[in-house]
């Protein structure tokens, strides 16, 4: 095998998910179907793309930015047909079509990955997957899943909750890996919504800006970060009727208050009398 002196490279963030339990949690947690083709990124030496190729997929399509890994995974995986591999950078490679994407995300690349393979709430991808099952570091994971009113809530989690439904399939302890991580890793799964449930891109924008806003001095209740935007009594009708106090402070507001605060401040303030 081509990978039988290669070592882990800390500077790809490498660590190979060795525990079977957890490749098998992965797996069922990404509800394979015959029609559907796998994006895998950084398969490492193919622990996890053996068991993909071993479901019903239509296609399992990786992307490895090692060349000497790319070459091992040639050689083990090269004569299936279902096999496709894409030698580079998942960044800024084009991708291969795919309906779901599994995969064990270096760390070190998780939140540009995420806006590659998820985007932004003012700019989603153009076809967004069905699912997502993500192998990432147990704090990101729960700040993209965690409820407001927790100490990981942040714009990150508005962001992708309003992007998606996001949930934990399992954690997964350093001793599952090969070398061992220093931190707790989490397998999530994320199901992006449709394209007609998406914001409206010019509320999009208007939540981005206040996520921006407000979550740069999250310890600040909504009446300072917000000051400016509307007068006192309208902010404070708007925050009522959106079913918030401006004593809150940001990680207290739920991700569709936000959508609504957006809303309420795109409005035009009528004029007084």
């Amino acid at each position: 095998m081509s990978f039988a002196a290669h070592r882990a490279r800390k500077r790809f963030g490498q660590h190979w998910l060795v525990d079977q339990g957890v490749l098998d949690r992965i797996v069922a947690a990404a509800e394979v179907t015959a029609g559907d083709r796998i994006l895998e990124v950084g398969p490492g030496r193919g622990a996890l793309t053996e068991r993909l190729l071993d479901t019903a997929a239509e296609s399992v399509a990786a992307v490895e930015l090692d060349r000497d890994l790319v070459l091992g995974l040639q050689e083990r995986f090269g004569p299936n047909p279902r096999f496709q591999l894409t030698a580079g950078d998942a960044l800024a490679v084009v991708l291969p079509e795919a309906t779901k994407v599994v995969a064990n995300i270096p760390y070190n690349i998780t939140g540009p990955l995420l806006e590659r393979l998820v985007g932004r709430l003012d700019r989603p991808v153009a076809a967004p997957y069905q699912r997502l099952v993500l192998l990432v570091q147990q704090e990101v994971g729960q700040r993209i899943r965690c409820l407001p009113g927790t100490s990981s809530y942040s714009a990150l989690s508005v962001r992708m909750q309003l992007l998606g439904h996001c949930q934990s399939v399992c954690p997964v302890p350093p001793r599952c890996f090969q070398p061992r991580p220093k931190v707790m890793s989490e397998v999530i799964a994320i199901d992006p919504f449709p394209v007609e449930q998406r914001l409206d891109p010019a509320l999009a924008r208007r939540v981005e800006q206040l996520l921006k806003r407000c979550f740069a001095a999250r310890r600040k209740m909504l009446r300072n970060s917000l000051a400016g935007l509307l007068e006192t009594d309208a902010l404070e009708a708007l925050a009522l009727e959106v079913g918030i106090t401006l004593q809150q402070r940001p990680q207290e507001v739920a991700p569709l208050q936000w959508v609504a605060l957006a809303a309420g401040l795109n409005q035009p303030t009528p004029a007084r009398p």
